[in-house]
C-alpha cells in the first residue's frame, strides 16, 4: 500500500462476530480481514468476475 488512510466503521454486531471468526479462522486480523475481503472483491469487479 502507498498510502493508508484510517477510518470508522459502524457494523451491526452479529456481522462484526462474523467477521471477527472469519479473520481468527484465517489467522489475520480484523482489519486485514476486512482489507483481504475488499481486495477480492474490487479484483473480482475489475475483472469483470462474479463474486466468490
Amino acid at each position: 500500500m502507498d498510502e493508508e488512510k484510517r477510518i470508522t466503521l459502524r457494523l451491526p454486531a452479529d456481522l462484526h462476530a462474523w467477521l471477527a471468526g472469519e479473520a481468527k479462522s484465517a489467522r489475520r486480523s480484523l482489519n486485514s480481514e476486512i482489507i483481504h475481503r475488499l481486495e477480492v472483491e474490487r479484483d473480482a469487479a475489475l475483472s469483470g468476475g462474479e463474486s466468490p
